[in-house]
């Protein structure tokens, strides 16, 4: 066991989220693409007498710092797994936006699996690791293996993308937050009396990701919570068309939301959109990323 291990792990925007009807589980079958964007959450591990998270940054008087916190429940499963006890001290440092629909969350539960497994040399294969990500959540694997894929299941299904080029995002902060499975409860609701289709990934949507295509890719975005999103959270509807008023390419609820993303051409355009935004008064914060972004990795 050696010092302090720091692993870097991305955000992630879904371009395509499309929602099947609930499973007798609760869950709902997913054709989920996925894209790592360029906002990171770094999770440190260092040796410790007991399990202990602490963390730094943006909103984190909103996450849990107790073994609730995903990056404790990461920890524990590791250690469950080969026989050992989860003494280490977990410290994260927030950029992604909390509880906004970007997988804030289980970029640190990815973050502090291989953190802790590089720390307390596991030696656990890429499968073993993933297979516990699944375990912890449907986003989870994707905060470990970043760059694009399509997840299928309730999301934890994941089969790599080619991504031909570089995508820009803004991305605009609401305040509050929005809980997924309210979410999902709500779209439930909406669903109850029409027929709910079985998700299936866009062939022109996963075309454009290849070809580099933002234009293309603009046009088929969709997100399959975005109404149930917007049903709870109304306002969201006046900063989608704040960004897209200012040039966006295309607009939508990120996840669950309630962070809103935007599609832009270019940088210059990523600029002028996130200013718009801003002035407009309908969200709390932007921030510019691109796309796509490497997983989890050791610093």
């Amino acid at each position: 066991m050696s010092g302090a291990i720091t692993v870097r792990v991305p955000a992630k925007v879904n371009v395509q989220l499309a929602v099947g009807a609930a499973r007798p589980d609760g869950f709902h079958d997913l054709a989920n693409v996925f894209l790592a964007v360029g906002l990171h959450d770094t999770v440190t591990a260092t040796p410790a007498d007991a399990l202990r998270i602490t963390a730094e940054g943006h909103d984190v008087d909103r996450i849990p710092l107790d073994r609730t916190n995903l990056a404790a429940r990461a920890a524990e499963l590791l250690a469950a797994r080969h026989g050992i006890a989860p003494d280490v001290h977990l410290h994260i440092t927030k950029d992604i936006p909390v509880a906004g629909g970007m997988a804030g969350g289980s970029a640190d539960a990815a973050g502090a699996l291989m953190a802790c497994d590089t720390l307390w040399s596991t030696g656990s294969s890429r499968e073993e690791l993933l297979d516990i990500c699944a375990e912890l959540g449907s986003d989870v694997p994707f905060s470990l293996v970043g760059g694009a894929a399509l997840g299928r299941g309730r999301g934890e299904l994941l089969t790599p993308l080619a991504v031909g080029g570089t995508f820009h995002w803004v991305f605009a902060v609401a305040p509050g937050g929005l809980s997924t499975p309210a979410v999902y409860g709500e779209f439930d609701r909406l669903t109850a009396d029409t027929h709910v289709p079985e998700p299936e990934a866009s062939p022109e949507l996963l075309a454009a990701l290849r070809d580099g295509d933002a234009t293309a890719l603009a046009a088929t975005l969709a997100n399959g919570l975005q109404p149930a999103a917007l049903s709870l959270r109304p306002e969201l509807t006046a900063t989608l068309k704040a960004g897209t008023d200012a040039g966006a390419l295309a607009a939508l609820v990120s996840g669950s939301g309630p962070t809103t993303a935007y599609l832009v051409e270019d940088a210059q355009a990523a600029e002028k959109v996130a200013q718009a935004l801003l002035a407009s008064g309908t969200c709390r914060a932007v921030r510019v990323a691109d796309s796509p972004a490497r997983g989890a990795t050791v610093l």
